[in-house]
């Protein structure tokens, strides 16, 4: 029996499995991705995520989406922060953690969990769109309204086009509410749906903001579908550095499977 956490940030949700002792190995762990998330045959989530030992970090988070393949997940990291404090495995409100792509810092900020974004230094904009990576790769598309938008046909299209078909890409949509306040949805590669919030899609989504409206500090607000996160940058020189993703992180159940 398997024993494993799920925590959700936002509504974006994780099966979270202590592996400091290593006893799921690596080449098993593509497997329990498909089946753990699976919503009608395992428990059901956006992504799997294993916490292991680090000899550069507090601790390791291998983070596995739906289909198997690897990625840095914002609120997934966010959430591997939350459950290394509430089992005490660290005691300070700083830490840090190793993810795909290198070391980040996060911080304990009451129930939130605020975490450290690698810099953007390639942004491409084009006359009704955005592409850039955040850990993952994001295509932004700016609409008047969307809430009444289907995100799965429209986000499909663009996910599976010519451009993106081969290595994919995550798919957005913005609207404006008010100065530095937006409203996300999003569909997920990995997933293939709509999920209802994405940290790395909400951190691109806010640095196309700042780059659309040459803004060079400063902290936006996002809607997204299950919950407020928030987004704060600095801009010199072409370079989106000081990046950092902040919101909620919630345990939701524990329990045992039997894989």
């Amino acid at each position: 029996m398997i024993q494993f956490s799920k925590y959700q940030g936002a509504g974006n949700d994780f099966v979270i499995i202590d592996n400091r002792n290593k006893l799921i190995l690596d080449e098993l762990k593509v497997e329990y991705a498909k089946q753990l998330c699976a919503r009608k045959f395992g428990i059901g989530s956006d992504g799997l995520i294993f916490i292991e030992n680090s000899d550069a970090a507090d601790f390791k988070m291998d983070f596995l989406n739906p289909d198997g393949s690897r990625s840095f997940c914002g609120n997934g990291s966010r959430c591997a922060v939350k459950f290394c404090a509430d089992v005490k495995m660290i005691s300070a409100k700083n830490m840090t953690f190793d993810a795909i792509d290198g070391i980040h810092f996060a911080e304990l900020i009451g129930n939130e969990v605020k975490i450290e974004m690698k810099d953007v230094n390639q942004v491409t904009q084009n006359p009704d769109s955005f592409f850039m990576n955040t850990g993952s790769p994001h295509y932004i598309k700016y609409k008047k309204s969307v809430s009444e938008l289907n995100v799965v046909e429209e986000g499909r299209k663009i996910r599976y086009s010519e451009i993106y078909k081969d290595k994919g890409t995550n798919v957005n949509f913005v609207e404006e509410l008010n100065d530095a306040h937006i409203k996300v949805r999003t569909y997920e590669r990995g997933v293939e749906d709509e999920t209802l919030a994405c940290g790395t899609g909400v951190t691109a989504c806010a640095l196309s903001y700042a780059v659309k409206y040459d803004l060079k500090s400063g902290v936006i607000s996002i809607n997204a579908v299950g919950g407020k996160l928030s987004v704060g940058f600095e801009h010199t020189d072409s370079i989106l550095t000081g990046i950092w993703l902040q919101g909620p992180a919630e345990f939701v159940f524990k329990g045992e499977i039997n894989v």
